[in-house]
């Protein structure tokens, strides 16, 4: 009756779309209803700094299921095309996942939602169940879902549609031997937003006054349509917050039905849980309705790197617990290995590295004593990579930047680039330096994002000898980088 054994947990992966670690109530968010999400983060551990890999959808997902870098997997920018049927392209086509390791360890594979990283309407490996959206966004009403291979418009709210699959894939699976792991990925509370969602969540928004995304000046960096108004702006930023916060809530009480499905049946002390998002969000934060390709050169702000991270299975991972260890998805595959006990081991090429012993409160993730210093992650977009460490963030631009420093123990709202000042030159120096060794030691020349014409504006095709001229969007028609001398 699936697994029992908390030593060989069951894995319940829920995966938000365009989530800041913002909006959540356990965040210190006093405007936003996120209750059930709150109590999965009083029952297990908040990390309150943890990173995508990549500030936009698909390359943040790939890394989370392969824990390689964008520039290792080749999937850099969100998928424009349509990959389904015989345009059905899978991008990380030869490439382990981590469900592909828990299916060789015999766990029982579902998917209810988005996928997003091509061929959206083919299983992949061990999945038994398989609803997945066809592309990577849309309306929450008339979704365009697969099932079994089948394509139909989801009639229902979909954010509910997808905890109810859920529901009935986990009281299923309940009565079988194996464990399982279920994928369950919202496209909550991507856009669009007005009009979207049910009236009892965005009556709860009515009266607020959202002081926790203040509106500043629009970023001069914002891409711009060809009439010059910008790309992914909102006229009415109010609404745009009442759906958004709406859309949050409404997925908030979709989760708490599926943990409580879990409760049911047994199964909360032998299930791993965890919630994050795909990537970070800015709800005017830094001027910016979007994450990471809400500027044009992509931008690398917390606001958009980071992600909410709550993970929990009581009686293993203590409760109430909160770490500010600077973590990445990409270190959640060997994670896994180690939580689950796989016999695997990751390949040395890996960035990753396990933060198991956190979860079991072996180590508080300071770094002392622990296999590496927790105290640095990495990002990239294409050209556009970054190195943080707790006090400090630089951004370098391939080839002629503009580039960034922040002095984050002095600026955490990101607000002053130090990158010319000749106070700061040492510091930026050697956070260049250590930055360019560091994807050397990683990258595979030939997927190589820093060589590439990654706008922000969406991938066609995987990366291949002949296709970069077709392979990536354009920017923006009237969009044009700053010049290297420009700040942010």
């Amino acid at each position: 009756m699936a697994s029992r054994d908390p030593d060989r947990p069951n894995v319940l992966l829920i995966l938000s779309d365009d989530q800041g670690p913002w909006a959540m109530g356990c965040a210190g968010n006093d405007e936003i209803h996120t209750p059930h999400l709150d109590a999965l983060a009083t029952r297990g551990i908040r990390f309150s700094r943890f990173f995508c890999t990549s500030p936009v959808c698909s390359p943040a997902r790939a890394s989370l299921f392969t824990g390689e870098l964008p520039s290792q997997h080749g999937v850099h920018d969100w998928l424009s095309y349509h990959h389904a049927g015989r345009t059905g392209i899978d991008f990380l086509s030869g490439r382990t996942l981590f469900t592909d390791l828990l299916a060789d360890a015999g766990y029982r594979l579902g998917l209810s939602g988005k996928w997003h990283l091509g061929a959206n309407d083919r299983p992949r490996k061990g999945f038994v169940h398989w609803y997945a959206h066809e592309s990577g966004g849309g309306p929450y009403y008339g979704a365009p879902m697969y099932r079994d291979g089948t394509r139909a418009e989801e009639p229902g709210y979909l954010t509910d549609a997808l905890a109810a699959d859920a529901d009935q894939f986990l009281t299923s699976e309940s009565e079988r031997p194996e464990p399982f792991h279920l994928s369950l990925h919202f496209t909550a509370p991507h856009k669009p937003w007005r009009g979207q969602h049910p009236h009892q969540y965005t009556e709860l928004y009515e009266n607020c006054t959202f002081d926790s995304c203040p509106q500043g000046p629009a970023h001069p960096w914002q891409p711009l349509t060809e009439d010059g108004s910008p790309v992914g702006g909102e006229s009415d930023t109010r609404q745009a917050l009442i759906g958004y916060f709406a859309a949050t809530t409404a997925m908030d009480a979709a989760i708490g039905r599926v943990l409580d499905r879990l409760d049911a049946l047994g199964l909360t002390g032998s299930t791993l849980v965890i919630f994050t998002s795909d990537n970070g969000f800015n709800a005017g934060h830094h001027g910016i309705w979007g994450k990471g390709n809400g500027t044009f050169p992509q931008n690398m702000y917390d606001s958009s790197v980071l992600v909410p991270c709550l993970i929990s299975q009581p009686g293993r991972i203590p409760s109430g617990r909160h770490c500010d260890a600077l973590l990445s998805q990409y270190d959640v595959l060997p994670t896994l290995v180690d939580h689950l006990g796989l016999d695997h081991h990751p390949d040395p090429r890996l960035p990753g590295r396990s933060f198991a012993d956190i979860l079991t409160g072996t180590d508080d993730g300071d770094g002392d004593g622990a296999e590496r210093q927790r105290i640095v992650v990495y990002d990239e977009y294409g050209p556009v990579r970054m190195i943080r460490t707790r006090d400090w963030k630089y951004v370098h631009r391939y080839p002629h930047g503009p580039h960034e420093l922040y002095d984050l123990a002095h600026d955490p709202g990101e607000e002053h680039n130090l990158a010319d000042a000749p106070l700061h030159t040492a510091v930026r120096t050697e956070l260049a330096t250590r930055l360019d060794a560091w994807f050397a030691e990683y990258v595979d020349p030939a997927l190589d994002g820093a060589r590439l014409p990654v706008t922000g504006s969406g991938q066609r095709t995987p990366v291949t000898p002949g296709s970069l001229p077709t392979a990536f969007e354009p920017p923006p028609a009237g969009s044009a980088p700053p010049t290297p001398a420009g700040t942010s």
